[in-house]
């Protein structure tokens, strides 16, 4: 497959069959939702090896494998929003800007944020929340919750990458660590927010 590695692909199927035996077909048409539409939006193509399928999909399986259908979608929500945003924001003809301080920094830095990034973001959250709602509970307050979750772990990706990240990527906190972290966060804030509102 093109836009896995062999490895890729071993993971990718570890993590698409326990979404299919924690939440069934529902919960692995949103999995791929993410998956194809982060794919087509990445720029060369590149080609996603094991680790970073388990970055932005392990969450969202293990969620799967423990019934909870808010904490799976909002682990999803937020792997689609830092994806969207990271390719979109590609496209961006302004400088990108820290998030904590709003500095200028290149393009790809890591905490580096756009305007047309963060829409991308946010858009690509609100698309994994309405897909929640079409093949989930059809419940208007939990499409929110996901699309909110997802706009969140997208910013705690951006925070972490502007502040953790830096000083310790040469020892352990490379972009799937955050990766992972962020989707954790998407996981926990709709998982958190569902309980307590509904």
């Amino acid at each position: 497959m093109k836009w896995l590695t062999a490895a890729g692909a071993a993971a990718a199927l570890a993590v698409g069959t326990a979404t299919a035996w924690g939440t069934g077909w529902r919960g692995l048409l949103l999995l791929l939702a993410f998956f194809v539409s982060g794919s087509l939006l990445t720029r060369g193509g590149g080609r996603r090896n094991a680790r970073q399928v388990v970055a932005n999909g392990g969450v969202a399986a293990v969620a799967a494998l423990v019934g909870s259908w808010p904490a799976f979608a909002g682990a999803v929500a937020a792997a689609a929003a830092d994806t969207w945003a990271t390719e979109i924001g590609a496209y961006s003809r302004t400088t990108p800007r820290l998030i904590t301080s709003q500095a200028p920094v290149p393009r790809g830095a890591n905490g580096g944020i756009t305007r047309l990034g963060t829409a991308g973001g946010v858009l690509g959250a609100a698309v994994i929340g309405g897909l929640t709602w079409v093949l989930g509970p059809h419940d208007l307050r939990l499409a929110g919750v996901v699309a909110v979750a997802g706009v969140a772990g997208m910013l705690i990706d951006s925070l972490l990458g502007a502040t953790a990240q830096g000083p310790f990527e040469d020892r352990w906190l490379d972009n799937d660590a955050v990766n992972l972290a962020m989707t954790l966060a998407g996981a926990g804030i709709a998982a958190a927010a569902w309980h307590l509102c509904c």
